[in-house]
């Protein structure tokens, strides 16, 4: 992560943004296009919604843009060249298509927000980390979890000693929605590999929970020893996974990421525990988090009240009592990337109370992805992180 109130009295110009993926048919295209004008940081100009021109025109005129494409790089190659082009793009697309678009764009000094996992296999991640170094654009990947304030309070709790010396990490991203042979868009290319990549639910879900513990921590996980199922009979990819995790300095840890668990709908959940204390959050209760001190009560923090810091505070719209969720934190992730791509175009450094995930991030949940399957396929050997 690369580390200002989300919230300010200052409008400044909207950045032209620009969409591949995420028609009509599409729950993230919407949840992009909503995060991204919550903080009216962005205006929506252009898109190729599609890899179905028909379908790309249909959702286009439906969301009233100025320029609709019937391909990304059509797309990328003309709004370049346009004085008012887009300065943004969100690509909202399964994972095997993300190196190829953010190539298009980054090449051309546009910036990207990716959806997560990076990409489908390690060596395109490789060669996206080598084109975002290689040219003049800011790329964000949308793990939109590190942006609820709560999760800001942990990681400076963390930071700060309030636990004292981490021992103990424990997650879990739990979900029930592939319990059973599913047969619809989402489920067809999530569970392929040569759409998804070599991981199902520890890519689709397992990095967003890795990604958490990396981010609250600080963190560097050096081993993993995995125990990934497909449980549904014919299925390619994992729908469950057991993961132990070794962390530096000793610190033992882990992670269980499903998608054939009745009863859970999106069961993200972070526990931290140090010799001086712990903490626990649910994604489901995001205003939430419970802190006890070695030997104290347990205390209930909720979101923008005294005990919050400012990390949070900033990331917070609204008074305490009112909830925000997940477009809130999505919008979050957008307010945060507005503020990167804005300093980076003044030829300024990023503030260091911006943060972000960025392609490193999105590289480190490839490695992980990757150590998982070889441990899996070795009987649950430890496997190195690389």
């Amino acid at each position: 992560m690369v580390g200002a109130n989300i919230v300010s009295s200052e409008r400044p110009r909207r950045l032209r943004l620009g969409m591949v993926g995420g028609g009509n048919d599409a729950f993230i295209g919407a949840v992009h296009r909503t995060a991204a004008r919550i903080d009216d940081h962005f205006t929506l100009l252009a898109g190729a919604l599609s890899s179905t021109p028909s379908r790309s025109r249909e959702s286009g005129e439906a969301l009233g843009l100025d320029r609709v494409y019937d391909d990304y790089k059509q797309m990328a190659i003309r709004e370049a060249r346009l004085k008012a082009g887009v300065e943004v793009v969100a690509i909202v697309t399964p994972n095997d298509s993300h190196y190829p678009i953010a190539r298009e764009f980054l090449r051309r000094g546009i910036h990207v927000i990716c959806d997560k996992p990076l990409t489908s296999t390690l060596d395109d991640a490789n060669k996206l980390l080598k084109t975002v170094n290689n040219n003049k654009a800011i790329f964000v990947l949308s793990h939109n979890y590190t942006c609820y304030p709560l999760i800001r309070q942990a990681r400076e709790m963390v930071t700060s000693g309030y636990l004292g010396q981490i021992r103990v990490v424990q997650v879990e991203y739990v979900q029930d929605w592939l319990t059973e042979v599913v047969n619809n868009k989402q489920a067809e290319w999530r569970t392929d590999p040569m759409r998804s990549g070599e991981g199902g639910a520890i890519g689709d879900i397992g990095t967003h929970a890795y990604n958490l513990v990396r981010f609250v921590t600080g963190l560097k996980v050096e081993q993993v020893s995995a125990d990934l199922q497909a449980f549904v009979v014919g299925r390619l990819l994992d729908d469950n996974a057991h993961v132990m995790l070794r962390f530096e300095d000793g610190v033992r840890g882990m992670l269980w990421a499903s998608q054939v668990a009745p009863g859970n709908e999106n069961g993200l959940r972070l526990r931290v525990y140090g010799d001086k204390g712990g903490i626990e959050w649910a994604q489901e209760e995001p205003n939430l988090m419970w802190y006890t001190p070695y030997g104290c009560s347990t205390r209930k923090i909720t979101r923008n009240c005294a005990e919050t810091l400012e990390a949070a505070n900033r990331l917070s719209r609204i008074p305490p009592g009112h909830p925000e969720g997940y477009l809130e934190g999505f919008a979050n992730l957008y307010s945060e990337a507005a503020a990167a791509i804005r300093a980076f175009d003044r030829g300024e450094k990023v503030p260091l109370s911006v943060t972000y995930p960025t392609v490193q991030d999105g590289l480190d949940g490839m490695r992980f992805i990757s150590a998982c399957v070889k441990s899996s396929r070795g009987n649950s050997r430890w496997v190195k992180i690389d």
